[in-house]
């Protein structure tokens, strides 16, 4: 460690070339998705194929093996400057935990080199219309049919819905907790059906919508884990990868929340002077920062007792819960200070990380959510950490910090989860 923040020289690298991608090859980007508010196929696949998707996968399957420090740097950068694509590869990797801790040999060795290498986007597929966060009121089946499985029933809310490769759907086989199985569904098999796309009040470029399952047949080799492993697939891949990548991208874009504000009030000037010489946009700023000094760190904090193997649930539980509610509240004072410039989109970027910043509440628990998991945790009524069940099978990390796709050794740029 050689700061703080538990970052080294490579994590430090790392972000400069996340960062120069970022405004190279996504901000000339962003006027055109807020106009569209289409899905960005194109540009999705450019940042996948960057490698970063590798970032937990161990290198025996083409990952870079980096860790989640890592990942969250990546994610991080990428949000800064568009939360939609930080959206978009934070759903990626979350869609690929499951198949890191619960793939058998053959999925990992057919899946996990595709999606490190940006050649397949990954779901997963959880929450449905009338259950919401309650995740043992689905109504998904999967039946047995010979030596395949039936899936009848609709997922909303699903990251990455419209450009997936690989759906890993959660239904259910029986009744109660251990009525829960986990499939992995390729995109194009018959009786996949996707809802067109809705825009949504931000993240512009990301799709999380609808996928109808109408008797999609499987074979039984598609089952993740065994039958009954459901509910522990969903509730690790949100603990461990869903509640992270969002802390990430709340983390990027109040970062550019600050950035922009500390600018336009540097430039503006009332009385003759800066705005940010008035000693209430002074208290505004430094309220700002507080709050994203403190989101840093229990950002870092969180994932970095995770790289170690450290029981951390209920660190990564704080660090969603802080950084979605910080980014809000952070948004909300830059407004404030913009006043009137910060309604409209072509005078100042601050509307968009407003509407972008509501979107992280929810995904992967809300907020009342995580003080209900935190409550459990001061109680001592929590079950066995997910962070120290599934350190055994974490990504090894190369010995040579520098390692990893050409892009990563070189060191520059080529140019929906359950609420438990």
């Amino acid at each position: 460690m050689v700061d703080g923040y538990h970052l080294t020289p490579h994590h430090t690298r790392l972000r400069h070339t996340v960062r120069a991608f970022a405004e190279t090859e996504i901000r000339p980007h962003l006027p055109h998705l807020e106009t569209a508010r289409t899905v960005a196929h194109d540009l999705s696949r450019h940042i996948a194929r960057q490698g970063w998707l590798g970032a937990t996968i161990d290198p025996t399957y083409g990952g870079l093996g980096l860790g989640h420090l890592a990942k969250t740097l990546i994610i991080e950068e990428l949000s800064r400057v568009c939360a939609a694509m930080g959206a978009m590869l934070q759903a990626s990797h979350l869609g690929t935990a499951k198949i890191i801790h619960f793939g058998n040999d053959t999925q990992k060795r057919t899946w996990l080199p595709a999606i490190a290498t940006g050649d397949c986007l990954p779901t997963i597929a959880v929450t449905e219309p009338g259950s919401g966060s309650h995740v043992l009121g689905m109504t998904t089946t999967a039946t047995p049919d010979g030596d395949d499985y039936l899936i009848t029933g609709t997922k909303t809310f699903v990251g990455n819905s419209h450009i997936a490769d690989l759906h890993g759907v959660v239904a259910r086989t029986g009744p109660g907790t251990r009525g829960l199985t986990a499939f992995l569904i390729e995109a194009d098999r018959p009786g996949v059906h996707l809802t067109p796309h809705q825009p949504s009040m931000g993240l512009h470029g990301f799709s999380f919508g609808e996928i109808t399952f109408d008797n999609c047949r499987i074979p039984a080799t598609n089952r993740l884990g065994a039958e009954g492993d459901g509910l522990d697939i969903a509730y690790s891949s949100s603990v461990l990868y869903g509640r992270p990548n969002l802390t990430a991208v709340a983390l990027g874009i109040h970062q550019a929340i600050l950035d922009t504000t500390t600018a336009y009030a540097t430039n503006q000037h009332r009385y003759g002077k800066p705005l940010a010489d008035l000693p209430t946009t002074r208290h505004r700023i430094g309220a700002m920062q507080s709050r994203l000094m403190t989101a840093r760190l229990t950002a870092y904090h969180a994932v970095h007792l995770l790289d170690s193997g450290q029981p951390c649930d209920a660190e990564l539980i704080n660090a969603k819960l802080i950084n979605a509610e910080h980014a809000i509240d952070s948004a909300r004072t830059a407004m404030e200070i913009h006043a009137a410039h910060g309604l409209h989109p072509t005078q100042s970027p601050i509307e968009r990380y407003f509407r972008d910043t509501l979107h992280i509440a929810a995904p992967a628990g809300t907020s009342d959510i995580q003080l209900l998991r935190l409550a459990e945790h001061a109680l001592g009524t929590t079950r066995q950490p997910w962070s120290t069940r599934f350190h055994s099978t974490a990504p090894k990390r190369r010995r040579n910090r520098g390692e990893g796709t050409p892009t990563q050794r070189a060191g520059t740029s080529a140019t929906g989860s359950p609420a438990c």
